[in-house]
Parts: structure tokens; sequence; C-alpha cells
């Protein structure tokens, strides 16, 4: 039976690896017979055949590099003794019958055995969610495979370094300080697992600080690697001098070190998730108001306000730009009112044609026209108790415009086709996303009709002037969505939020939320980035000069004084404290 005894030129351990296959492949791949670690070594580097009772090995590719004893060659017959340098790799090829030894074929069944005890191990560690118990049932695990006398798992995080479990070692024995120039420190710098069999022999780390201090004869530390980040270091550690670690032992350490990083990693990312939405719960229960997410100074008084006028029956108009909130905020005050067991009933107005609004609004009766096959309630009557909410009042013709003013004042309704009078117990709440001022002027909206729907008004502010909410929105929505849809996104990187404070917002808090429901399902990303939200860098909103902005509020605060002095020009120059020429020049720069 034929072998290669593999010893790595640098670190100096050694495998051996029995010829088991006709072909055996060779190469840094793990999908490779025979795995050489080293960047030196293609993922495919060369090949041994059998042919008869004899062997050969050749190269995979005609860029690989292969010596056979110092001379570099494409391919070779192998003999007796041959060495095969590939890489760091010295190989040495014999075809002599062995005694299988614990290191050799009888080693691969004790490993089939402790490979077995890894594949338990991992079942059991997968069954535990939380960190800490996760790192203590891996440790315990693998100090019974290894049978190692003292271990422990250190973590980095947020650029710390944290012993996240121990087993038969006391807090005041790691000092992670000392050990950061030691074992450790190797370690973490080269990404590769390290051996010390015999301490005390050991030219390079038998004075490691940790050797030292845990009075260890030999020990093993690997790295914790997930997807080209290190999460940590796994040490482990034995004081006999009777039971020091193999090479076999590092391997089957290696190998459940892969799993353990993903479940470490998977652990560490669910915590974090845990941890954030708590935070976020938290930041949510200090900055809203029922439904509505808010801490800026602006909707701290659209709060105050709202608070102050729900338990009250006044006729409230919400204004703002569409996205806003509005209905969002009428909810509110019906919740805050003690009309909050009664229905709520909301109305778009701009969205029912004008011959259908009136039937919607009031009812009709059977027979009132062309379809009316049965009666029918309408909006203003299945309010009774309760509220109305008429969305976008400005779009309301002004023939209805007028019976709504009849109710508002009378409280009472006519259905289509009927004359009796109805009366209702409701109260109003209309929006409008536009100037009732102007609509007035332009003839548009009834002034009468405005001061009742008006006794008292609440202005939301646009998103883009309501700085910090724009992220604390943005991260309600991605923990709202990616728990709705299963999504692995939990969270946005720095570049998104700032790209999400400069951006203009046009459709305001609803075009926020179809953005971010968007992202949190097409992407793959853990944190949402600014191309999952498509905003690039030219959706910056434009940042006006100071001079310009200066002077823009000085014609608009000229404006308003002039105003309120109706135009009388000496009397405002004298409130303002200036000159009459620079009323009169600003006068003339408002006709530009």
């Amino acid at each position: 039976m034929a072998w290669l005894l593999c010893e790595h030129s640098i670190q100096k351990f050694k495998r051996e690896f029995r010829i088991r296959k006709p072909i055996t492949t060779i190469g840094r791949a793990p999908g490779n017979d025979l795995v050489l670690e080293d960047p030196m070594v293609s993922q495919s580097h060369a090949s041994l055949t059998r042919q008869g009772g004899g062997y050969s090995v050749a190269i995979s590719h005609r860029n690989g590099e292969m010596y056979v004893n110092g001379s570099r060659t494409k391919s070779a017959t192998l003999s007796e003794g041959d060495q095969i340098l590939i890489g760091v790799w010295k190989i040495t090829f014999t075809n002599e019958e062995k005694v299988e030894t614990g290191d050799s074929e009888g080693g691969s069944r004790i490993e089939l055995g402790k490979l077995e005890d890894l594949v338990q191990l991992a079942n059991e560690t997968m069954k535990d969610t939380s960190p800490q118990l996760l790192f203590q049932s891996l440790l315990k695990g693998l100090v019974k495979i290894t049978k190692a006398e003292k271990g422990f798992i250190i973590i980095f995080q947020d650029g710390q370094r944290q012993v996240a479990a121990s087993h038969n070692v006391d807090s005041e024995q790691i000092n992670l300080n000392s050990f950061s120039d030691s074992i450790i420190q190797q370690v973490t710098e080269h990404l590769k697992p390290i051996i010390v069999s015999d301490a005390m022999a050991d030219s390079r780390f038998g004075r490691a600080k940790s050797v030292v201090d845990l009075r260890l004869s030999s020990v093993m530390c690997v790295p914790l690697i997930y997807r080209n980040d290190l999460l940590g270091v796994l040490y482990l550690g034995n004081d006999k001098i009777t039971d020091l670690f193999t090479e076999q032992d590092l391997q089957l350490l290696r190998i459940y070190s892969s799993q353990a990083s993903l479940m470490i990693h998977h652990a560490m990312l669910l915590n974090q998730l845990k941890l954030d939405n708590q935070k976020l719960r938290h930041q949510l229960r200090r900055a809203s108001q029922g439904q509505i997410v808010g801490s800026s100074p602006p909707m701290k008084q659209v709060f105050k306000v709202l608070r102050k006028v729900s338990p009250t029956d006044l006729s409230v108009l919400i204004l703002g730009e569409t996205g806003t909130g509005k209905e969002l905020v009428a909810r509110e005050i019906h919740q805050l009112s003690d009309r909050k067991d009664k229905p709520f009933v909301a109305i778009n107005c701009g969205a029912i044609p004008e011959n259908l609004l009136e039937s919607e609004l009031f009812g009709h009766k059977k027979g009132a026209f062309t379809g009316a096959i049965q009666d029918k309630t309408g909006r203003v009557e299945a309010a009774g108790g309760g509220t109305l909410f008429l969305d976008e009042i400005g779009e309301m013709a002004m023939p209805l415009q007028v019976k709504l003013l009849r109710v508002l004042q009378e409280r009472v309704i006519e259905r289509v086709g009927d004359l009796t009078p109805r009366p209702v117990d409701i109260r109003v709440i209309a929006a409008t996303n536009r100037d009732p001022s102007e609509m007035i002027t332009e003839g548009r909206f009834r002034e009468d009709l405005y001061y009742r729907i008006n006794e008292l008004s609440i202005p939301l502010p646009p998103l883009r002037d309501r700085g910090d909410d724009i992220a604390l929105i943005a991260k309600y929505f991605v923990a709202k969505y990616s728990q709705q849809y299963q999504s692995n996104s939990h969270g946005l990187t720095n570049q998104a939020v700032t790209a999400l404070n400069n951006y203009y917002w046009p459709g305001n808090v609803r075009e926020l939320e179809n953005r971010i429901k968007k992202a949190v399902i097409m992407s793959d990303r853990a944190l949402l980035n600014p191309d999952d939200l498509g905003i690039t860098s030219d959706d910056k909103r434009h940042i006006q000069l100071l001079a310009e902005a200066q002077e823009a509020f000085k014609m608009d605060y000229i404006r308003r004084a002039l105003e309120i002095n109706n135009w009388n020009k000496a009397q405002t120059a004298r409130d303002l404290g200036v000159d009459a020429r620079t009323i009169f020049r600003y006068i003339e720069k408002f006709s530009d």
C-alpha cells in the first residue's frame, strides 16, 4: 500500500496520506483528495495516478510548478523515497507496507469516530440560540472530543476582545493584553491555526504568556472565520505531558471551527438584531404618539396640539404635503377622543367621481336614480357617534360643499332622492395638501365651509424637515418588513442613513416606506445600502448659498411686515428699524 508523507516546510508539522484511489487529486480546493493549504498551491494543482504496480505524478495545468527530487518537472514516475515539492509542502512517496498506527490508517478509523462526535456536537450546539449558551455548549463539547484540560473562546466585537466562554480557567488567568503578543496574536495576524505539541520544547511559543500562566504542555489555537471576517479564536490547552495534542487533533478542530464560525456568526447576528430591535422599540416608545413615529421639534409640536384637541369635539383641518401622514394623525385624534369606540370612517374626496360622491357621502333612496336598486347608507350616516375623515377636501365640488356646510351647521343629512332629514352625531376631521386661502381666493372653496372645518388646524411638516426622524422611521420600516417578509435585511449602513438624510423626499413618509419595503424584499444584504434604496448622489437635495438664503428670508419677512401694516411703508420701516428706502428697494424686488 502506497503512502504520501507530507511535511509543511515552514511550520514543520507533518501528516500522512494513504493512497486509496487509482487517481488522487492534489490541490488547495476542499474537493481534492489531498488538500494542501498554501497560496502557492493551485486550486487543482496535480494528480497522482496508479498504473499497474507503479505510480506517477503530473501537473494538472501548464502554469503549475512541481519539483521531484529537486528538479522541476511536469510529470514523473515515482519510486520509493522520492520527494515531491509543491509550494511549501515536501511530500515523500513510499510504497512500503506499514504497520497502521494511530497516525495513519488506524487514525482514520479513530478520526471517523471523532467526526461522528463532531456531527453530534453540531446538532447539540445548533439548539442553542443565545450566544452565551452556544459558546458554553461548543467549548464543552470540543474539550470532551479533544480531551483538553483547559480552553476558552475569545470573540472580537466592535474592536474589542472578550472572553465568550472558558473551561477550567479562571477569568483572572485570561489576561487578553498579555496574550496579545503570543499565540493568539499569531493566529489573528495570519488567520492560520497553530499547534504547540510540546510547549516545553517549542522555541517559538514555549515562553508565551498563555502557556506559562496556564501551565500548559500542549496548545491548539484556531481562528473562527466567516467569509473572511475574523470572529474570534478558539484556544484549547492540555497541562498533562502524557496527553499532547497531535496534528490529527488540530485537523479535527479545524474542521469543526468552520462549522462553529457559521453558527457563531448567525448567533451573534441574531443577538445583535434582538438588541437593535429592543433599542428601536425603546426609541419608538419615547419618540412616538400612538402609531406616529417622530421626535423632531416640529413633530413634538404636532403631538402637543394633537393631545390637547383630541378630547374635544372641535372640527380639525390637517394641512400637509402628500404622504406626510394626514390620515394617521386623524386616526390618532379619533383614538384619543371619547369617540374611540365608535366608527372611524374615511373618504377620499378626490378619488370618487363628482356624480358619485354625493351618494357616497349622504346615501340614497331606492329608485333615486338609475342603478339605485335599494336604500344605501352614506359615509356620513355610517360614522354616527364617531369620526368622519374627509381627505383631500379641496377636491370637493362647490355644490357638494354647500350640502356639507348644511350638515355641519344643522347636524342633519338628506339621502339622495329622500327629503326626510336624518340627524347625525359626528366629528369631522378634514385634510388637504393645498393652501385653503389660495383656493378661496380662486373661488374654488367656500370661505364659510373653511371656517366650519377649520376650528383648529394642524400643519404637518414635510419629511425633509424632520431631521433625525428620517433614520428613525426608516429603521422602523426595516424592522417591520424584515419580520413580515422574513428577510435577512435588518438594518442600514452609515452610507444609507446619510443618503436618506440628504434626499429631498417629494413623496414624504409614503415614499420612504415604499423604498424600504422594496429594498427589504429585493436585497440579499444584511445592511441596506443606498443602491438598495435606489438613491444616488445625484438625488442630494439642493443646498442654497447662505447669502441667497439670508436674502430670501429678508424678502419674506419684509413682505409679512408690510401685510401686517396694510402695506404702510413708513410704519413698516419704523417697526423693522430700517430706512424707508430699504423697504422701497425690497418692494421693487417683489415685482422682479
